[in-house]
């Protein structure tokens, strides 16, 4: 049995838009006729959108998700796994690099404090022994 795209929406529970696009991404098959008007065919249409309990939309996706697309889903899963690993090591090391700057801050007051205690006084001062 042969739809026209009206009847075709209609017996899939689908938009004609939703069966222009099926057809033109070649999702589903058709075939023109003299007036150049497609024709659904009904065992084709019903593979794509098919009846039943599911909605159009999840059967169409479903009965479409093939394996380049699960190895593509895959892929992605595994960067994203990779970009995390990494980003986490980046936080390690940011936190191990503050660690060493504020300890390298409080070493450069440490020795700034000593300086600045030992550093020699005005002449007379030293001659006199004081501290002042």
């Amino acid at each position: 049995m042969k739809y026209k795209i009206s009847e075709a929406a209609k017996a899939a529970g689908v938009s004609k838009a939703t069966l222009h696009r099926a057809r033109e991404s070649g999702k589903v098959s058709a075939e023109k006729n003299d007036k150049g008007h497609f024709l659904f065919d009904a065992s084709e249409l019903h593979r794509v959108f098919p009846r039943g309990g599911e909605t159009p939309h999840e059967a169409f996706h479903d009965a479409r998700r093939d394996d380049t697309e699960v190895v593509r889903i895959a892929a992605l899963e595994a960067q994203l796994s990779a970009a995390e690993k990494m980003s986490e090591e980046r936080s390690k090391t940011i936190e191990d690099l503050r660690g060493r700057l504020d300890q390298e801050s409080q070493e450069r007051r440490k020795l700034t404090a000593m300086l600045t205690d030992q550093r020699p006084r005005g002449f007379w001062a030293r001659l006199r022994g004081s501290q002042n």
